[in-house]
């Protein structure tokens, strides 16, 4: 198991226990506790996690704004925000593919509907029928690796000849996101929350 698939699965025994000892994290993951302390430093330096007296649990954040990303927590003027509506009927405002994409796979059981714009069009679509356009010449000056999404391959390609990049669809998009999470290739996201 890669180390940002043990850090999702910390997460996700959190939200569901509350809070855990290394002991008990490192028995499950079957590594050692220097590797699960290694696992959680970025997750209690970007306050995902936080220290109790016997371990860990979630760092909550109370009520973030309405105004900024429930991901990386940044103010929500982009024009190319996401919205994941999750089965309970709570809508979260992400500001941008990067952050909808990686929410998406944190929460993805809890998911009813996950929604975008066209880049181009400025139209709502659904972000499992979009094309996702990754590594273009085009800055907006948001999360990185940037992702810009489309409603036709058409417009896709069109815009992909003039500013380059690579054509995914919705799980490829997230994959490569991951991967480059990962530390493979690198992401810029600063404040990210993987929970």
């Amino acid at each position: 198991m890669l180390p940002i698939e043990r850090r999702q699965q910390i997460i996700k025994w959190l939200d569901k226990e509350g809070s855990l000892a290394i002991s008990e994290i490192s028995i499950r993951l079957q590594v050692s506790e220097m590797t699960v302390y290694r696992d959680i430093k970025p997750l209690l330096e970007e306050n995902v996690i936080s220290k109790t007296s016997g371990g860990i649990s979630i760092a909550h954040v109370v009520n973030p704004p309405s105004n900024v990303c429930s991901y990386c927590l940044k103010e929500l003027h982009n024009r190319h925000p996401i919205q994941i509506i999750t089965n309970d009927s709570k809508v979260e405002q992400l500001c941008c593919p990067h952050c909808g994409l990686l929410r998406y796979k944190n929460i993805e059981k809890d998911v009813s509907q996950i929604i975008c714009r066209d880049f181009l069009q400025n139209s709502t679509i659904s972000a499992k029928m979009a094309y996702y356009l990754m590594d273009t010449d085009f800055n907006l000056n948001c999360c990185q690796p940037q992702v810009l999404t489309f409603e036709s391959l058409k417009h896709t390609e069109q815009f992909q000849r003039g500013f380059g990049g690579i054509i995914l669809r919705f799980d490829e998009a997230i994959e490569e996101i991951e991967k480059r999470m990962n530390g493979s290739i690198g992401c810029s996201c600063s404040h990210e929350r993987l929970n």
